[in-house]
């Protein structure tokens, strides 16, 4: 009964996207193609893969190679009407957390050389940059399934500690697509790779739907430092201490694996659904639940201390996990790919 309900849930989900890929493949529906390279970065599944981490390692790697990127981004939830924004021009943040987006604000403050822009259409906000910047790569967030857009490079991100998320399409599942749609990527990254014992595991049911195997990059994200509001700390620092965490991310989970692989005592924790506003409201909500469990610290994610940190007026000190992406194999395979562009 249950495989029924299944099925009637995510059969015409799986048509819909099966049909639209399908008319992109055969000409069907047009794909646009900008006047320099596209690297894609995405996933097949709703939640976070890593993804920012992810495009903000290859817009670095851009840089060095004296290349000019720009980030287009969606811009998910942001607050404005404009069709485009320019969130930095890569010399200065020119646009506001509500204006841009967490995530492209995120990215704009952490790369601060690197162009960053949001809008619905990625093709028409490149040609928009273009007209204004001397742009020559483009950086696609979140767009394995943007398929209106021609890209050179397209990384397919895959969440190995997330192997549950991979079994049902949505609206049951997580997958946004078939794993066969894995066939699309130019190189397959796992991501959250604790052991290298859990590779064969993630990839067997990829290889499956494919019907082929894979040679896949396997990453790790690992903590960089603890960044508050107006200094930082190393991770060492926090060993042994009570902690508060709370998160609007798409995988509250491995956050708080993340915390605890630090030494640190989780005493209370507030999971929000991804994007969260943080409104006053919540915020009070939040300090309450402080005052409740006496924490020595409070720790969150980037994306949500930004959201944060300007209404933050308890003492108990506040500090963001920044993650640092670490490839176990095939990181000049993809410096190579990227390198001739």
């Amino acid at each position: 009964m249950m495989n029924g309900w299944k099925l009637l849930l995510t059969g015409p989900y799986r048509f819909a996207t099966y049909f639209r890929t399908r008319l992109y493949e055969r000409g069907w529906l047009t794909r646009r193609r900008l006047p320099c390279p596209v690297i894609s970065v995405g996933n097949l599944t709703a939640g976070g893969t890593g993804k920012t981490p992810m495009a903000m390692w290859v817009a670095e790697k851009l840089l060095e190679q004296g290349k000019k990127p720009c980030i287009l981004s969606r811009g998910y939830r942001r607050k404005s009407q404009r069709e485009f924004s320019l969130v930095s021009d890569g010399t200065s943040v020119l646009a506001g957390l509500h204006e841009a987006g967490d995530e492209p604000y995120l990215m704009a403050i952490r790369c601060p050389s690197v162009v960053v822009a949001v809008g619905a259409d990625r093709y028409a906000l490149g040609r928009w940059v273009l007209s204004q910047l001397p742009i020559d790569c483009f950086i696609l967030d979140d767009g394995f399934q943007h398929l209106s857009l021609e890209r050179d490079v397209n990384l397919l991100l895959v969440d190995s500690s997330d192997t549950a998320g991979m079994k049902e399409l949505l609206p049951v599942g997580r997958l946004r697509e078939p794993l066969g749609e894995a066939r699309r990527a130019s190189d397959i990254v796992l991501t959250r790779i604790e052991d290298t014992s859990m590779i064969p595991n993630v990839l067997k049911p990829i290889e499956r739907a494919m019907g082929s195997s894979i040679d896949p990059i396997p990453t790790r994200f690992t903590v960089k430092k603890l960044l508050g509001a107006s200094d930082s700390v190393p991770p060492s620092d926090v060993r042994g201490k009570k902690a508060l965490i709370f998160s609007g991310i798409g995988n509250p989970k491995q956050f708080h694996r993340t915390v605890t692989t630090l030494g640190v005592q989780v005493v209370d924790e507030l999971v929000f659904r991804d994007h969260e506003a943080y409104v006053p409201s919540r915020v009070e909500d939040i300090h309450r639940r402080i005052e409740q469990s006496q924490p020595d610290l409070v720790l969150t994610t980037e994306k949500d201390l930004i959201k944060v940190q300007s209404s933050w007026s308890i003492p108990t000190p506040l500090f963001a996990i920044c993650l640092e992406l670490e490839f176990l194999d095939g990181q000049s395979r993809l410096e190579k790919a990227l390198s001739v562009l």
